[in-house]
């Protein structure tokens, strides 16, 4: 007959064992979905971070071009036909000191269209060495037909399309050079008369492209829609041809943001996101290296459940009668936590049934304690834009003057008050839908510049920001940089609900005058106003 201890015990391991079964099994699906889930996030955040500086790339070629190509529009409509000569060396000066100060380009060059003048070409500079720009002898245009668009392509793809473009890397005439380029065609009269563009050396788009990758093998690379590439790392494609280009795998092209494909044997996972170019950022990484953190993890549950089953067995057999006192130890827990206590100590440790209720209610109490935590948070995040709202931002205010009351005038902060323009008129001409895109659109620049200071939001279109250590040191260069991103938004954005209008004002903490943070908040809010008064346009 078998003792009641050893009953408990078969019982006990057999339950457990039962158990820690389903778990595992629970565990295997859901490490697995999130570990997928992860990666995705991974991907997806190394695509983003990739397709912004690529493309704010993108955007300052584009800039200079565009301002170059207006300048030359404009000097054409007046000009006669005996200055061709005058306007290009104007061209030329406008050029040289626009191009200088823009990244990684080879070349950039002004060409007239022979149909307009035999005589005046325009001009070709090139920077091969990184020494600076020479002059280089332009290409003959007459000798290629013009009619085909397949040579001479930043010539003759801009002069039929009638548009700025973007073109895929080629090989540039005469250098030998790989390059993708930029080009704006220049009307005078009604007429075609030119192309002004910038041709980027390939190799710099591609150390940026290098630079993204994720776990051991994951890599970065360019393509189109149709999967066609332009840049990979481990393959050189500027040595493809027709005959020698790999096979586009199937799943590596879709409209999804995430792709499932498998290459050269080995299964991969994939995102993309479009650049401003046409092409399409992808980040890969092989499934292997996905599902390797997985399987060492679940190995190391399995172990962790094989040798608490045993140990399970062997404390039960000797500490049966230790079993009441961690019992007395839950109900005592239960009964604070039922009067809202979740501070208490449970220091029962043992591998069994109470152990294991011990740890679960502990577990519980932690849940239902970041539970009542993130009610407590919500209360203090704004519904509109997820950053802090007016109620956070009453309650920094007051930690802020504790300190000051506490440190006697030692502390450094500032505050910064932003207030969006226009909100109103958006909302009146556009719809609250509309004024609500503004707003975030507002919010984002905010809490991009700022990124290390907390930013609330405390009316309607108002905005705060506490600065402090770093943002603090750095708050002139911040107000610059704000300025610059909030200008490149809104000369790249047509909508009137997307761009970004924000009067500022910045107040830093002067221990002999503030006898309060309301005072320095008062002043933010007056250099905010002067700055809304001054961009007011006069009646």
């Amino acid at each position: 007959m078998r003792s009641l201890r050893t009953k408990i015990t078969l019982m006990t391991v057999c339950v457990i064992l039962l158990a820690l079964t389903i778990i595992t099994l629970f565990s295997t699906v859901f490490i697995r979905k999130n570990e997928h889930r992860k990666t995705e996030q991974l991907l997806l955040l190394l695509c983003e971070t990739g397709e912004k500086n690529i493309d704010y790339y993108f955007n300052s070629v584009q800039k200079s071009v565009r301002q170059v190509a207006s300048y030359a529009e404009t000097d054409l409509n007046m000009l006669k036909e005996d200055q061709l000569e005058q306007h290009i060396e104007r061209v030329r000066a406008c050029f040289d000191g626009i191009a200088s100060k823009t990244n990684g380009v080879l070349t950039y060059y002004y060409r007239i269209d022979p149909e307009i003048t035999q005589t005046v070409k325009g001009f070709w500079y090139t920077d091969l060495n990184g020494t600076g720009f020479e002059e280089h002898e332009v290409t003959d245009i007459t000798l290629y037909d013009t009619s085909d668009t397949s040579s001479l392509v930043w010539f003759t793809v801009p002069k039929y399309k009638g548009e700025p473009v973007w073109l895929s890397p080629y090989i540039t005439d005469n250098l030998n050079k790989r390059v993708i380029s930029y080009n704006v065609p220049v009307n005078w009269r009604g007429r075609f008369f030119g192309v002004i563009g910038i041709e980027v050396d390939y190799t710099t788009l591609a150390e940026q492209v290098d630079s993204i990758r994720l776990y051991g093998n994951g890599y970065a690379y360019l393509s189109d829609a149709e999967g066609n590439l332009f840049y990979h790392p481990r393959i050189d494609v500027s040595s493809l041809t027709e005959e020698t280009k790999p096979a586009i795998p199937d799943g590596a092209v879709g409209e999804s943001t995430f792709l499932s494909y498998t290459f050269k044997g080995v299964k991969k996972l994939a995102a993309w996101l479009p650049l401003n170019n046409g092409m399409r950022l992808n980040v890969a990484v092989p499934v292997s290296e996905v599902e390797g953190e997985w399987y060492s993890l679940l190995r190391n549950i399995i172990i962790g459940a094989v040798a608490a089953l045993l140990a399970t067995g062997l404390f039960i057999m000797f500490y049966t009668r230790r079993i009441t006192k961690p019992l007395e130890q839950l109900t005592e827990a239960a009964e604070q936590a039922e009067n809202g206590n979740y501070d208490y100590k449970l220091d029962y440790k043992g591998n069994d049934e109470v152990g294991r209720l011990t740890n679960t209610f502990k577990q519980m109490s932690g849940h239902m304690k970041d539970h009542i935590s993130d009610l407590n948070r919500q209360v203090y995040v704004d519904a509109l834009t997820h950053v802090k709202n007016k109620g956070a931002f009453a309650t920094a205010v007051d930690d802020l003057q504790s300190k000051m009351d506490q440190e006697m005038g030692q502390i450094e902060f500032g505050i910064g008050m932003f207030d969006c323009d226009d909100l109103k008129a958006i909302n009146d001409k556009y719809g609250h839908d509309k004024g609500d895109t503004y707003l975030k659109a507002a919010c984002t620049v905010i809490c991009r510049v700022f990124q290390h200071s907390p930013v609330f939001r405390i009316g309607g279109d108002e905005f705060a920001v506490i600065l402090k250590n770093a943002d603090y040191q750095a708050r002139e260069a911040l107000v610059k940089l704000f300025e610059q991103v909030v200008g490149d938004i809104n000369a790249t954005t047509a909508n009137q609900w997307e761009q970004v209008h924000v009067s500022i004002g910045i107040a830093v903490y002067d221990a002999r005058n503030d006898r309060s943070v309301n005072d320095v908040l008062h002043r933010a809010n007056e250099i905010m106003y002067e700055n809304k008064r001054v961009k007011k346009p006069a009646k």
